[in-house]
């Protein structure tokens, strides 16, 4: 007769727990979240996990090696790209209005005027400069997809903000590990 299991059985021990959770965090699952964690932030869907604690969150918790540093900056530019151009692509497509009108879009009609003023004033190179600027991340991104502006060129100007931005932000945290 097989041997009953019992639950208790297969639970780790306490002291294999933080192995458990740092082989988990070094996986590309980790990585695969922190991914879509920029996805949804670069789509100004992540109100509650401001972006200036992601990278330098991911650097705390995959390590922040050389390598370590590259692969976050590159999903953190990546994912943030992705959620800014999803966006991009509803501002076109639904237009002002219904944007304005929709629950989930945060924005109020006089800040979006106001982005939209900058956008008409400094063009497409407002993108990558609200893109690396606090409290101003992705902020053009409705203008540029309102204006009609080119996907890739929205793409690319948006990516190099973003790089700027988050590579701040890796510097200042790697700045204060070495401080402490």
């Amino acid at each position: 007769m097989p041997r009953r299991v019992h639950p208790s059985d297969m639970a780790a021990p306490a002291s294999a727990l933080p192995d458990l959770l740092r082989e988990l965090l070094a996986s590309d699952l980790a990585l695969l979240v922190l991914f879509c964690v920029f996805v949804l932030e670069g789509a100004m869907l992540m109100y509650f996990a401001p972006s200036e604690l992601l990278v330098p969150g991911a650097l705390a918790l995959l390590g922040s090696s050389t390598e370590r540093l590259l692969i976050v900056l590159a999903v953190a530019v990546a994912g943030a790209t992705v959620g800014q151009y999803a966006l991009f692509l509803v501002a076109e497509r639904v237009g002002r209005e219904r944007l304005l009108d929709s629950r989930w879009f945060r924005v109020g009609d006089e800040r979006l005027a106001r982005f939209e003023g900058w956008f008409t004033r400094w063009g497409p190179y407002v993108v990558p400069a609200s893109n690396a600027m606090l409290f101003t991340r992705g902020m053009l991104t409705v203008p540029a997809g309102l204006s009609g502006m080119d996907d890739r060129r929205f793409l690319a100007l948006s990516a190099v903000g973003t790089l700027v931005f988050e590579a701040a932000l890796a510097g200042l945290y790697l700045a204060g590990i070495e401080l402490l």
